[in-house]
This record gives C-alpha cells, sequence and structure tokens, in this order.
C-alpha cells in the first residue's frame, strides 16, 4: 500500500520514519539506501540530493551529486549491491511526476519502484522498500516537466526526506525536535526495535 505525506507539513520526516520503520520490521540488517537521478536535470536531482546528504550520516549510501546513480550505471550499481549487500533491505529513492493535487507530497511503498518510467524508460523493479517525492505533473511532456522543474520545488522535498530517513535511523543531529521527543508510541517502539536489531555499521 502506498503512502502519501504532504512534505509541507512540519511533522512530515516523522510521519515518514514511522512508515520506513514499520516497512523495515520483517528485514534484518540495516537499510542500504540507492538514491536514483541525475544532477544534471533539475527534477532528477532529488535523489542524488538526498544521497548526499544521508552520506554524511549513514554508510550504505549510493547516489550523491558527486556521484549519481542513473540510467548508465544502474545496472552496475545493483549488481554491485547485490554482491556485497544482500542481506541488507533495499531503500530505492527516486524523484517522481504525479497528479497536481499531489505535488510536493513524499510517497512510501513497501515494495520496488520503476525508475524512469515517468519518462517511458524500462529500467526494471528495483528495492524492497521505495520512497518517492512528487515535484511534478505527469502527462505527454513529463521529460520536458522534469528538465524544467525549478530547485525551489525539488529542494525542500529532498530536505524533509533525508531528515525523516535520518530520523529513522536515529542519526543525533537529526533528533533534536523530531523522533526522540515524539510522543507516538509506534514510533518509539518500531525505533527502538530498529536499534536493537540493526543499526551496525556496513
Amino acid at each position: 500500500m502506498m503512502h502519501y505525506i504532504d512534505s509541507n507539513k512540519k511533522e512530515a520526516p516523522a510521519a515518514l520514519a514511522a512508515r520506513l520503520l514499520e516497512m523495515l520490521e520483517p528485514f534484518s540488517g540495516s537499510p542500504v539506501f540507492l538514491c536514483i537521478g541525475s544532477d544534471r536535470v533539475t527534477g532528477d536531482s532529488l535523489g542524488p540530493m538526498i544521497g548526499s546528504s544521508l552520506s554524511e550520516k549513514l554508510p550504505g549510501v549510493f547516489g550523491t551529486l558527486e556521484h549519481p546513480v542513473h540510467a548508465l550505471n544502474l545496472e552496475d550499481t545493483i549488481v554491485h549491491i547485490q554482491k556485497y549487500y544482500s542481506r541488507h533491505p533495499l531503500v530505492a529513492i527516486d524523484a517522481s511526476l504525479g497528479s497536481r493535487e499531489h505535488l510536493g507530497y513524499i510517497t512510501v511503498t513497501p515494495g520496488s519502484l520503476a525508475p524512469g518510467a515517468g519518462v517511458n524508460k524500462a529500467l526494471g523493479d528495483i528495492g524492497d522498500i521505495s520512497i518517492t517525492g512528487i515535484i511534478g505533473t505527469s502527462g505527454p511532456f513529463s521529460h520536458i516537466t522534469l528538465q524544467t522543474t525549478r530547485l525551489s520545488a525539488v529542494i525542500p522535498v529532498a530536505k524533509q526526506i533525508a531528515l525523516g530517513i535520518c530520523m529513522a535511523c536515529h542519526c543525533q543531529d537529526c533528533l533534536s525536535d523530531s523522533v526522540s521527543s515524539s510522543k507516538d508510541p509506534s514510533l518509539l517502539a518500531s525505533r527502538a526495535h530498529f536499534l536493537a536489531r540493526s543499526c551496525i555499521p556496513l
């Protein structure tokens, strides 16, 4: 089931963290994050932005602004992850296009995503869990939408997703006013379970 989270709301990172922790519970091992996209296309830069932010705080992050993962090297990256991180759940992150009423929303889904689907590219299904940020509307000119999307529409969504993931993984510098102060018992219980089993450097 796909869950929609409004990134414009203050509680968006905590909501994302709660959903992510819930979906990680069936897995053993700490998650690996595959942040897909290209820094050469503004709308497609969501994944690398998130990857760069996460890589400063977490192990097991692939796809950054400096070393993006895109159509040309995605297959090789997947092979590498399967070889060295096969026991870890893979969280795939990408920009997406959707309806106008969902602009700026974050989606989190148990199961894979299909990178490139919004612009009619078949790159295969990837991930055990998928997170997307809806940064534009889908339509017959989706590739142009990605190329002309303003960074001001991408950066806030990327920040909220990165913060939510950090909250879930208990990065101390992300917790000042978020998970640690949350009164949501399901979020606190899920976080405790996550910490007990999987916060181990990769």
